[in-house]
């Protein structure tokens, strides 16, 4: 069963709430392009997840079925061990995500975004997957099987979502058990006192026992010590790796080229400045990333993100179903429609070629795919979207010329 994906109408019915207790407390918690930058993410990441859980699934069976040392049955004291061993593998290694610079170069999209609400549960890497399932392949083989590992691990990531939001306050003893918002909310925080605590699944209990504990206290600066200053989900995912490439080729030795990518995020040789710790921000200078666009321009990407979630939804659900070549294509054209919204609402000129030239490949892509089986159909479909997609980019460009 994919519980995450078929949770996704819950999700969108979550934050719809928290949207209106947002502006019933009058308390501005979303922002559009903030929003639609972590829907990106999200979604790259499903996409992306598409194409490598089969891989993944296969390593669990293949270390279950050939060197497990017992066979444990489906009971639920099972079940119970399974979540707790799920738990505590997840809370190392997410603590390690952000103690080892290449496991954080994966993790970091999560913990980009300035604002705190619901949507950030969903700014998901499109990387963090093939980094995160071998800390589990203990439990296979222990003699757990796969599919209760996978299950087990949905629910402790569905978990994680309603954590994700300032519209909660403290909830009295269930603090010093449960991964909360309040908890949760340090962990996003930038603050240096802040910084790498409480990495908890469900069970806070852990970051109790391994000394990373830190209750809230001032509200934190949401993001990273050094903010992304972008929308585009692409350079989201990439950027911090070719930091960390700029810093290898600057290192004198192999030694220290490894140890750029092992050591912790901050670190750097003697010789180039020594460890770089984490700097308070000052509430005074301190502003969040923001672009100013024309009203226009955002109804264009308000409306290509409705039409980008439609195909992505029929592709993660149709998907087993659909030709190799396809799946394949459709996945690069939701890639390029996700850095389109998102340099879009970055305001960058060259984003309205990109797009129209994104909007032509959909029509041809759309007239030859396969799984649509009239021709009629086919020429119509591709027809009205190109006609409409271009109607409301020759308006998106009309209202950024002033801008530039």
């Amino acid at each position: 069963m994919e519980y995450i994906v078929l949770a996704i109408p819950l999700f969108f019915l979550l934050m719809g709430l928290e949207l209106a207790w947002s502006a019933w407390s009058q308390r501005k918690v979303y922002r559009f392009n903030d929003f639609v930058a972590n829907m990106g993410c999200g979604i790259g990441s499903q996409v992306v997840g598409a194409f490598t859980k089969a891989g993944i699934l296969a390593i669990y069976l293949a270390v279950y079925d050939h060197w497990r040392l017992f066979t444990l049955p489906s009971t639920p004291v099972t079940w119970l061990l399974t979540f707790l061993f799920v738990d505590l593998l997840y809370y190392w290694f997410h603590r390690l995500s952000h103690e080892v610079n290449f496991l954080w170069a994966a993790h970091v999209v999560h913990h980009q975004s300035e604002e705190y609400n619901l949507s950030v549960a969903l700014r998901q890497s499109w990387w963090q997957g093939l980094f995160s399932f071998w800390f589990y392949v203990p439990i296979a083989l222990l003699g757990v099987h796969p599919l209760v590992i996978l299950t087990v691990g949905a629910f402790v990531t569905l978990y994680q979502f309603w954590i994700h939001t300032k519209a909660i306050g403290r909830l009295g003893p269930l603090e010093a058990i449960l991964n909360t918002p309040s908890n949760h909310r340090v962990h996003h925080g930038s603050d240096p006192k802040y910084i790498d605590r409480n990495h908890a699944g469900t069970l806070i209990i852990w970051d109790r026992l391994f000394g990373t504990y830190q209750r809230e206290e001032e509200e934190p600066f949401y993001g990273i010590t050094a903010p992304l200053r972008t929308w585009d989900p692409l350079t989201a995912n990439f950027h911090y790796w070719g930091d960390l490439m700029k810093l290898a080729r600057r290192c004198r030795s192999w030694s220290d080229r490894v140890k750029v990518f092992l050591k912790p995020p901050g670190w750097r040789p003697v010789y180039l400045g020594g460890f770089e710790g984490p700097k308070a921000k000052d509430s005074a200078t301190y502003r969040k990333f923001d672009v100013a666009v024309p009203r226009a321009l955002i109804g264009y990407v308000a409306l290509q993100f409705v039409l980008m979630l439609g195909l992505t939804t029929y592709f993660l659900f149709q998907q087993q179903r659909m030709q190799a070549l396809d799946q394949w294509l459709i996945a690069a054209l939701i890639v390029w429609w996700l850095m389109d919204l998102g340099v879009l609402l970055d305001a960058r000129p060259w984003a309205l070629w990109s797009e129209a030239l994104r909007v032509m490949v959909a029509g041809l892509l759309l007239f030859s795919m396969s799984f649509i089986p009239s021709p009629a159909w086919r020429v119509s479909a591709t027809g009205a979207l190109v006609l409409l997609t271009l109607a409301h980019l020759l308006i998106a460009r009309a209202a950024l010329a002033p801008s530039r």
